[in-house]
């Protein structure tokens, strides 16, 4: 019995090590250095965070509504860091992408505790400003 494990083992192993050899790992074992995401998927993530972030305003979630804003901070924040400083797009989209973490770092202070009336105003303003940053990106998604 333990043979035949052993054998299938190696069978595996060999069949990895060939694989690897030939370059054709099969995704699921690649590295964990996955290309990063791109621009407009990066768009894409921000404005889920920012809707989600309304939807549970609306519904009174204040931890809900923090931690869809810190999420969009942080994908305003990789937005930025993935433009070039000499990209024209980031002159037009800086302001809304550093408005966008400014109101999120209210809503953060302010916290999960707070009334979710509260945390909606800054949030709105995040929202506003994740939709003006999308349209000077150019990633606006037309239906």
């Amino acid at each position: 019995m333990e043979t035949r494990y052993t054998s299938i083992f190696c069978l595996a192993v060999s069949g990895l090590v060939a694989a690897i050899l030939s370059g054709g790992v099969p995704a699921g074992l690649r590295s964990a250095h996955a290309s990063e995401p791109t621009l407009q998927e990066r768009g894409d993530a921000l404005m889920k965070n920012v809707e989600e972030m309304m939807a549970h305003g609306g519904m009174g979630d204040a931890k809900a509504i923090v931690h869809h804003c810190a999420a969009a901070a942080g994908d305003a924040e990789a937005i930025l860091k993935q433009l070039p400083e000499s990209d024209p797009r980031r002159i037009q989209a800086g302001a809304p992408l550093n408005e966008i973490i400014q109101q999120c770092q209210r809503v953060s202070t302010l916290g999960i505790h707070a009334d979710p009336g509260q945390l909606l105003n800054p949030a709105i303003k995040a929202r506003a400003a994740a939709r003006t940053s999308i349209k000077a990106l150019g990633l606006a998604k037309t239906n």
